[in-house]
C-alpha cells in the first residue's frame, strides 16, 4: 500500500489530475463564497431599500458589459479577473451567466415580495444552493440519476441549510421543513445557472403562501 501511494505521488498523470481536482475545488469555493455573501443583501435592503436595488442593477449592468467586452478580448480590471478565477470549466470561453442569474433572482424576490419573504428566498439561494455545490464537490460520492452529476451529499446539505436558515427566520418547524424540501427539489433539477433565478422568488413566494 505504501509503495502504491509513493508511486501515485511520483506519477505525473496522477499529479495533473490531482491539481485539476484541487483547482476545481478552489473555483467552487470562490464561487460559492460569492453566493453566501448574498445573504447580506436582505440586511442592506432593510437599511436602504432603493439605493441597494439601484446598486444591484448597476452591478448587473457593469458585469454584463464586462463579459461582452471579455468575449471580444477586452478585459476590464478586477471584474474580468474575478470572472476568470470563478469560471467553471464549462464556462471557459463563454459568457459566464451565473452572476447575472444570481442578481436577477435576488432582484425578482426583492421587488415582487415582502422583504421578510424575500429574505427567506435569498437565504435559500445563499446557503442552500451555495453550500450544496461545495459539499457535493468535496464529499459527493453518490450521484442522483438524471440530475447532471448532482450528488446526494449536496442535496442533503441544501435541505439542512435551508431548513436552518428558514427556521431562524420564522421559528416554525413545519414551514421550515416544507421550504427546505421545495428548495432541495429545485436544486436537484438540471437547471444549470437558472436555479439562481428561480430559487429566491419561488421559495419566497412559497414562504409567503404557507407561513409568511
Amino acid at each position: 500500500m505504501q509503495q502504491r501511494n509513493i508511486r501515485n505521488d511520483r506519477d505525473p498523470i496522477y499529479g495533473i489530475v490531482e491539481r485539476q481536482r484541487l483547482n476545481a475545488i478552489f473555483k467552487e469555493l470562490f464561487r460559492k463564497s460569492i453566493h453566501i455573501c448574498s445573504s447580506f443583501v436582505p440586511l442592506f435592503l432593510k437599511l436602504a431599500y432603493w439605493p441597494v436595488i439601484g446598486l444591484l442593477v448597476l452591478a448587473l449592468i457593469a458585469y454584463t458589459v464586462s463579459e461582452i467586452l471579455r468575449s471580444k478580448n477586452i478585459e476590464i480590471p478586477v471584474i474580468s479577473s474575478i470572472t476568470e478565477v470563478a469560471a467553471r470549466k464549462r464556462d471557459e470561453n463563454h459568457f459566464v451567466l451565473g452572476p447575472v442569474t444570481l442578481v436577477c433572482g435576488i432582484l425578482l424576490a426583492a421587488l415582487l415580495l415582502p422583504l421578510d419573504c424575500a429574505r427567506v428566498g435569498i437565504f435559500a439561494l445563499a446557503f442552500g444552493d451555495g453550500l450544496a455545490s461545495l459539499m457535493g464537490k468535496l464529499f459527493g460520492k453518490i450521484t442522483i440519476p438524471g440530475a447532471h452529476g448532482k450528488t446526494a451529499a449536496g442535496s442533503l446539505t441544501c435541505f439542512f441549510a435551508v431548513f436552518i436558515s428558514t427556521f431562524c427566520c420564522c421559528g416554525c418547524t413545519v414551514t421550515s421543513l416544507l421550504i427546505a424540501l421545495c428548495a432541495m427539489f429545485i436544486e436537484v433539477l438540471p437547471l444549470a445557472d437558472f436555479d439562481n433565478l428561480i430559487i429566491p422568488p419561488a421559495i419566497g413566494l412559497l414562504f409567503m403562501t404557507i407561513g409568511g
